[in-house]
């Protein structure tokens, strides 16, 4: 048996973004950091990691509307690398994250998208706030994971 999975909670570095593969598959993504802070001789350091996060099907629609720069955000997922040459002809390693479930942990303002309640929506598309930490956030149904088939690779995706 073989697992993997990875769980983060940390800040979007951009706003989602939705795009469509060749056959009309809904992907969004966005980068996120996810900070760490430590203490060498006691001087406190911060560590910064950076992933790059994919939705798709419906949820990729859902994390669009409601994930922007500067959000707080839950991601669950499958962690894979991916060794890339930037534009000076160096090789990058990328750590990307194909996610099951994106919540956004920011309180949303009145009128405003995303925020408690943007994942997954409740029926008859209305949101609603999220309370303490006794309001637990519901899990998406099976059927909203649409994994990338076999054929599709982020790598095919005109970004």
């Amino acid at each position: 048996m073989s697992l993997n999975l990875i769980l983060l909670i940390g800040n979007a570095g951009r706003d989602a973004e939705l795009r469509f593969t060749a056959t009309g598959r809904q992907v969004a993504s966005f980068s996120m950091a996810v900070n760490r802070s430590y203490q060498v001789n006691g001087e406190w350091q911060e560590e910064t990691e950076w992933f790059n996060v994919s939705a798709w099907g419906q949820q990729a629609e859902n994390v669009a509307n409601s994930v922007r720069r500067g959000s707080r955000v839950f991601v669950e997922g499958r962690l894979s690398t991916r060794e890339y040459t930037n534009q000076a002809g160096a090789t990058r390693t990328s750590l990307d994250v194909n996610a099951f479930r994106v919540i956004n942990l920011t309180r949303r303002e009145d009128g405003e998208e995303g925020g408690y309640g943007s994942y997954p929506p409740s029926p008859g598309g209305e949101q609603s706030y999220g309370g303490g930490a006794a309001q637990q956030p519901a899990s998406p149904p099976a059927s909203d994971f649409e994994a990338p088939s076999d054929g599709e690779d982020l790598e095919d995706l005109p970004w």
